[in-house]
């Protein structure tokens, strides 16, 4: 699918991460060759170099790419990742798109203890964006803001989140809810970045989007490291029903280059947000709590060590 109406974006700095596959990789193409210079965030460097030599194939203008050693499961690496990104861009990013993900993997827990999904799709980028939120101010400006694009799923309507035990160390643990937890997590801190960046009346939007069931790498992923039958029914529905990537990256692309406020949520509009052009999306109750966001918020902060950012 060809995304023509994208706006020229030469001169745009857009850090994207999970590049080597999937979402992630043809998001940073496409944005690639509208003009912008992309910092493509890897885990390894030898995947990287790929395929930031596949983005650069179809890059024929102003646009650039170029890696950025990034685990999101290791928050010694994550703040290695940003103070790069700050040094290499001068200190300027305009937007962040929050991409890389892992779902329904066993029970494993990152580097620094935290339980495997929440560690690496929410506390990960939340301590990612904070770190980067002086670069992002200071690109943004009130006529053209800076954006963070956070990539929840329609999982966020699996599960709730039990902030007393974010590490699933008193309940018995269940692949789905852990990773509907942290993409719920992810909207969660979508609407609190932007309401704070509201109250600060800083030049930077927070906007959410979702893929709809996009034929990713994200579940084959997941199911080579769970091969058991529930885990392999999974499969059926994303392979029958689901979209091909160039059109799975919609809502991303609109959320990051496309007429949007602050706060907003965009996935695919056809039925059940499942696939189809992108457009608003709609939010669970419980990804709407304006005290369960606040809460996260703060315990997001205690748990990484970072300091949020608007605080």
């Amino acid at each position: 699918m060809a995304h023509n109406n994208l706006p020229d974006l030469t001169g745009r700095t857009i850090v994207v991460t999970g590049t080597t596959s999937g979402l992630g990789l043809a998001l940073s193409g496409v944005l690639a060759a509208a003009g912008a210079r992309l910092l493509m965030t890897v885990r390894d460097a030898g995947r990287g170099a790929a395929a930031v030599e596949q983005v650069r194939a179809g890059i024929d203008g102003s646009g650039s790419a170029e890696t950025v050693l990034l685990d999101l499961a290791d928050l010694a690496s994550v703040r290695a990742a940003a103070a790069d990104i700050r040094e290499r861009t001068g200190d300027r990013v305009d937007v962040l798109v929050n991409n890389a993900a892992v779902s329904l993997g066993p029970h494993e827990h990152t580097r620094d203890g935290f339980e495997l999904q929440i560690g690496t799709n929410h506390l990960g980028p939340a301590a990612l964006t904070w770190l980067l939120m002086p670069a992002l101010r200071a690109a943004g400006d009130p006529e053209r803001p800076s954006r963070v694009v956070t990539t929840s799923s329609l999982g966020h309507r699996s599960g709730g989140l039990d902030l007393t035990d974010l590490q699933w160390e008193r309940r018995r643990y269940s692949p789905t809810r852990a990773y509907g937890a942290s993409k719920l997590a992810n909207l969660l801190f979508a609407a609190e970045l932007d309401r704070r960046l509201r109250l600060a009346g800083d030049p930077v939007l927070s906007v959410a989007a979702h893929p709809g069931l996009t034929a990713s790498e994200l579940l084959n992923n997941s199911l080579a490291r769970r091969s058991t039958w529930k885990s392999r029914l999974l499969v059926l529905p994303d392979r029958y029903l689901s979209q091909p990537v160039a059109t799975g990256i919609g809502p991303q692309l609109l959320a990051a280059t496309g007429p949007v406020r602050g706060g907003d949520y965009l996935g695919p509009t056809g039925p059940f947000e499942i696939r189809g052009p992108a457009g608003p999306a709609r939010r669970s109750a419980t990804a709407q709590d304006p005290v369960l966001a606040r809460e996260l918020w703060q315990i997001t902060a205690t748990a990484t060590g970072v300091a949020a950012d608007p605080a």
